[in-house]
Parts: C-alpha cells; sequence; structure tokens
C-alpha cells in the first residue's frame, strides 16, 4: 500500500492520544512517521495496555498499539546535547514535525519552531495543547495542563450531554484528544499543500478546547439566533423529532425519521397507526408540540421487539440503527466489508490482533494499516543511517545513552 500521503515524512514527538492519533491518520494515509521517544520507557502508552495474557512480557500495549501502529521509532534522549543535535541534523529531510508537549517545553529542549524552521523553510510544524500556543492567540489558560475531560468540559459538549435536566456526563470515547487531533491532520495536510506550492512552512497550533466546541457548534448558534443556553438533552434531538433512542426488549435503537414522509412509514412499519392518523402530529413543528406524549407511544411500540426484529422491520426503510457494542460489531457485516476491524501481526500472540480501521477510503491510493506499532527504538539504527548518519556515528551515541535501539 502506497496512500495518497506516500512521500511525506513527519518527524513525531508526540505521546498519550490525542498526538498519536494525529499522526495515526497520517501514517495510515501513506505517510512515513518516525515516533521520536524518549529512551527511559518511551510513549507512557506503552505500559498502559490491555495486554494480552499470551503477552507475558507485557511487549503489545492494546492503547500503543491501536495508535501507534504502521509508524517507526527512534530512541532519543533529547536531555542530551547530542540527542538534540541529532534531531536537528534530521529536521532538514522531513516535511513535518508534530507534538504535543505543553507550551514551552520544546523551546527549552532547543527544538522550537523558530530554530527547526530556520534548518528546513518548508517545515510544518504542528502543536496540539490543551489551549492552544501563544504564537496563533494568548490564551489566559496556556499553561494549564489538559486531558481529554477537560477539554470535553470546557469546549461545550459536556454541557449538553446527559439526562435531561440532570448532570453533565463525559462521553465515551476520548473524544477530548480525538477530535483535536482530527482537526491538526487537516490542518498539516493544509499547509503541507501550501508548502509545496510556495516553499514556505509554517506553525499551526490546535487547541483541545477550541475543536470540542468545533464540532459542538450547535450550541453557538443556538445562544447566539435562539438566545437559549441549552443543557443536557438526554436521548432526544432538542427540536427534530422522533430523533434519538429508543427502547428495544433487549437492549436500544436509534430513530432518525424527522421529516413526514419518514415519520409515516416509521408508523406503519411498527403498527402505530394511532400516531400516524392523530391530526395533531402531521407536521414535524405539531409533532414537536407533543414531545413527551410521541416519545412515549414510539417507546411503547419499540420495545415489543428486539433489536433484530426492529432491523428486520425498519432497516433500509427508515433510517435506523441498533445500540451496539463491540461484540456485536465485531459480529456485524457492514464493519468486515469496510475493513474497519484491521488486523496487526504481533509476534509471540495467538493469531492477529484486532484494531481500528480507516474509515477515509480511496479508489487509486488506498489507506491503510501496514505493520504493528514498532518497539522502542526498533527502528534507531536503520533510520539514522538512511538519514546519512554513519556506522561510527551510531555506536558513539549508543555508547553514551544518547539514542538507544529495542532490545537494549
Amino acid at each position: 500500500m502506497s496512500g495518497p500521503l506516500a512521500g511525506l515524512k513527519v518527524l513525531d514527538f508526540t505521546q498519550a492520544l490525542a498526538g498519536p492519533f494525529c499522526t495515526q491518520q497520517l501514517s495510515d494515509l501513506g505517510a512515513e512517521v518516525v515516533k521520536v521517544e524518549a529512551t527511559d520507557g518511551g510513549d507512557l502508552t506503552r505500559n498502559s495496555g490491555p495486554f494480552h495474557e499470551a503477552d507475558t512480557g507485557r511487549r503489545f500495549s492494546g492503547y500503543f498499539q491501536s495508535v501507534n501502529r504502521g509508524k517507526k521509532s527512534i530512541a532519543v534522549d533529547l536531555k542530551q546535547a547530542e540527542g538534540v543535535a541529532l534531531i536537528k541534523r534530521l529536521v532538514p529531510d522531513f516535511d513535518v514535525v508534530v507534538e504535543n508537549f505543553r507550551v514551552g517545553v520544546m523551546d527549552r529542549l532547543g527544538l522550537s519552531y523558530e530554530t527547526l524552521a530556520a534548518l528546513n523553510p518548508r517545515l510544518v510544524y504542528a502543536a496540539i495543547r490543551g489551549f492552544g500556543d501563544p504564537r496563533t492567540g494568548s490564551s489566559p489558560y496556556v499553561d494549564w495542563p489538559a486531558y481529554d475531560v477537560v477539554a470535553q468540559a470546557m469546549g461545550g459538549m459536556m454541557g449538553i450531554t446527559g439526562l435531561a435536566g440532570g448532570t453533565p456526563i463525559k462521553i465515551g470515547p476520548g473524544v477530548g484528544d480525538t477530535i483535536p487531533a482530527l482537526y491538526a491532520a487537516l490542518g498539516i495536510v493544509s499547509a503541507v499543500l501550501h508548502a509545496r506550492q510556495t516553499g514556505e512552512g509554517q506553525f499551526l497550533d490546535v487547541a483541545m478546547t477550541d475543536a470540542v466546541l468545533g464540532v459542538s457548534e450547535r450550541i453557538v448558534h443556538q445562544y447566539s439566533f435562539g438566545h437559549l443556553t441549552p443543557g443536557p438533552e438526554g436521548n432526544h434531538h432538542p427540536f427534530l423529532l422522533p430523533f434519538g433512542i429508543y427502547p428495544a426488549a433487549d437492549g436500544f435503537v436509534a430513530l432518525a425519521c424527522p421529516t413526514d414522509h419518514f415519520f409515516r412509514v416509521l408508523c406503519a412499519a411498527l403498527d402505530g397507526d394511532d400516531l400516524a392518523n392523530d391530526p395533531e402530529l402531521a407536521t414535524g413543528r405539531q409533532r414537536a408540540g407533543h414531545r413527551a406524549r410521541v416519545i412515549a407511544r414510539l417507546s411503547e411500540l419499540t420495545v415489543r421487539h428486539t433489536k433484530a426484529e426492529l432491523q428486520a422491520r425498519l432497516g433500509g426503510v427508515v433510517p435506523f440503527g441498533p445500540v451496539m457494542n463491540v461484540a456485536e460489531i465485531a459480529a456485524d457485516p457492514h464493519f468486515e466489508a469496510r475493513g474497519m476491524l484491521a488486523e496487526i501481526d504481533c509476534e509471540g500472540l495467538p493469531g492477529p490482533m484486532r484494531v481500528a480501521g480507516q474509515p477515509i477510503k480511496f479508489t487509486r491510493t488506498p489507506s491503510g494499516i501496514r505493520r504493528r506499532a514498532p518497539d522502542l527504538g526498533e527502528d534507531t539504527a536503520a533510520v539514522l543511517a538512511e538519514h546519512g548518519v554513519s556506522d561510527e556515528e551510531i555506536e558513539r551515541w549508543k555508547a553514551s545513552g544518547a539514542i538507544v535501539e529495542s532490545g537494549q
């Protein structure tokens, strides 16, 4: 597989989730991503698990494998002058640098955007931080540390999630990390296009809180146009109906039938003639005025059937989907057909392991996962040699501890 980003070279200083998820997207799309890790253990998610029971050496953390697959790893001690000098030697050969440290960390290491751009004027330097970088707009919170839950809280998403009138609830997946990661990947590709057209690189950053607000856009226009300050909305849309989660005999299903046509089709499929024939419910605006009654009656109709029975009645007929857990996803033919349960080979484990696949599909430049995530420093010597570092220099840096290869 080559991918549409084949030939793009990325030097990746990220760790945890937001940064690695960003560079994982670039890797899946064909970029060569070289992950720079600390020599004393590397990315903290290497030890986060979960670990397969057969992995007695705790080599393959599921967390690390999921968001670092397809990358190369070099282990460099950036606290040593030799390690910093080595990075500066590599930078002219790379198109992109990505990091998600707190403000000022790379500057203090001697690897600021300004320093690296002087070595490579075409360099695109991307940063993901909790509250952005002063180069693009200095937040009063610029020095605050942040994680997923903080971004969800301050970006407005958590404020509208939860039972109506109840306590705000954190979204299950780490969207406070993955959403800014996706914005950053888009920004990187945009800046690379500009650099290839003009020869000019640039600095870009994405604040985690900004990204969460960006995808929570509805609250802003509700506040501005409608003078509303929405709170937790529960499992139903605040002004479209029906548009939410309904009970089944063995779980829950999602229905999205706000148009008059879909509403009539839904009622017919569920034997809900009383709803279809009620003149007070003929239009979406009328139904919104009888919100509680419509939700309660539809719930009475859906709970009579299992998810499979509802799928037989509604699948392909109206916008419908069962609420699925990961075991159900693993058994569903859609995700198999779409390659969304991708396999990686981890030596010593019984059969391939699965990670979430790449959702972006191409007809001419296929994306995908080329290999498992690397061991710490697995590619140190090979990457350095590829970029003109002699065997003698590599051995000298190994002896000083400035670099590490896996297995050492």
